[in-house]
């Protein structure tokens, strides 16, 4: 075991996937496929599905309130079916793929006896996010992994971090490390929960999912695999 770190814990999107510009108009017209019942077109309904997207990940940032798949087509007002939700998995399904870093990362830091955690802020479902490890041969190298769609709070709630190091059995937070793409969920939540924080810093966040606060790095990274000799360093 390592002296110093008991945990690493990552984000998911832009830190353990390659950051990626998202069409959003793209996204809820996908999205809008899954939509029954409806009495209008199908604009109206990708509109109301893009408004409540960006309400719902509002009350993330502003008050680290949780959703899901299923919360976006309440916040609009339609109903749906979750069968049909296939043309929004695959229009996302090329920006899901795993850093070819992150196999030998995960690898380097297990043979320290570290743990390795995720957390990631989504609405998706558990299934999805372990399917897309399982398909990069990286899932049986997760210790612990924390959805925000299974818990009432998202980053950067101490309880959230808090999860995360449960799942993984890790009860020191100064001993856990989290790394992120973002300096106000990831940098500034961490380290508001105790724990160091890494900062990989090659994302574009929008200006609407910048939160009120920005965390000093403990330690920035521009390739995942730099990560173990931090490890090393803090132990």
């Amino acid at each position: 075991m390592s002296a110093g770190i008991d945990a690493v814990i990552f984000d998911w999107g832009g830190t353990l996937t390659r950051w990626h510009d998202i069409d959003f108009h793209a996204e809820s017209l996908a999205l809008a496929q899954a939509v029954v019942n409806a009495e209008h077109d199908i604009e109206v309904s990708r509109a109301r599905l893009h408004q409540a997207g960006d309400t719902v990940w509002g009350r993330s940032r502003d008050h680290q309130q949780s959703a899901t798949v299923a919360d976006l087509f309440t916040e609009a007002g339609l109903e749906h079916d979750p069968d049909l939700l296939t043309a929004y998995y695959e229009f996302w399904e090329p920006h899901t793929l795993t850093d070819p870093e992150v196999g030998p990362l995960f690898d380097a830091l297990r043979t320290r006896g570290v743990k390795v955690g995720v957390l990631s802020n989504t609405i998706w479902p558990r299934a999805w996010h372990e399917g897309f490890f399982r398909r990069d041969g990286v899932l049986d190298r997760i210790d612990g992994d924390v959805y925000t769609s299974e818990i009432a709070w998202t980053k950067p709630s101490p309880h959230a971090f808090r999860a995360a190091m449960d799942a993984v059995g890790a009860s020191d937070p100064s001993r856990c490390v989290y790394v992120g793409d973002r300096l106000f969920d990831d940098v500034w939540g961490a380290q508001n929960a105790g724990l160091r924080a890494i900062h990989v810093p090659h994302s574009v966040i929008p200006s609407a999912q910048v939160g009120h606060s920005e965390g000093t790095p403990d330690a920035v990274v521009h390739a995942l695999s730099e990560i173990p000799a931090l490890v090393d360093a803090w132990s």
